[in-house]
Formats: C-alpha cells, structure tokens, sequence
C-alpha cells in the first residue's frame, strides 16, 4: 500500500466520531472489546467491531488476542506520522505569519 493509501485510510478512520472516541478510550490504556462496549452504551457491539476493524485496518489501534479476549492497543504512529507531514509544517508556517504581523502591528509607522 502507498503511502498515500495508507493516509487516506488513516484519514477515513478519523473521520467518524465514534472512532476518534474509541481511540480517546484508548488514549491511557488497552481495553478489551467487551471494555469498549460497556464504554459506548450508544452503539451496539456489532457496531463497535465495525469500527474497531476500521482503526484496525488503518494501523492505529494493534490488536492482541489473549484467550478469548481481544485486547485494542493504540498505536499513535500514524498520527504523529500525519502530524509531522501536515500539521507540523501547516502550524510552523501560520505561527510565522503571525509574528510577522505582531511585528508590522507594533512597528510605529
């Protein structure tokens, strides 16, 4: 997969509010499906796989199977990944900008 796929699916699992909130969950811990279920009242169980799958395939969340647990790990590098490409130069930039014109503003004419 090209890097340029592999963003986009990144981007598409970031796109739904329920998987950006699954992956908050993730945030400070592992947790079991069953975990995130009980997490998500608002969505059913089938639903919540359906997600997971999505984060899945986009490598952010690294599964691990214990038994019959299914244990959901995340894992930022992606995102940092698309931090460092997009985010990271976008705000360099618009932080210059802003300091160019804090400077012209206080410049006495």
């Amino acid at each position: 997969m090209s890097t340029e796929d592999e963003n986009d699916s990144i981007f598409k699992a970031l796109s739904h509010r329920a998987r950006r909130h699954i992956l908050d969950l993730l945030k400070d811990e592992p947790r079991t499906t069953g975990m995130l279920c009980d997490l998500l009242p608002e969505l059913d169980r089938c639903t919540v796989m359906q997600h997971l799958k999505v984060l899945e395939d986009a490598g952010l969340i690294v599964v691990e199977r214990r038994g019959r647990e299914r244990w959901n790990h995340l894992d930022a590098l992606p995102i940092h990944a698309l931090h460092e490409r997009w985010i990271g130069p976008y705000a360099t930039y618009a932080a210059a900008m802003l300091s160019k014109l804090k400077r012209q503003v206080e410049t006495p004419a």
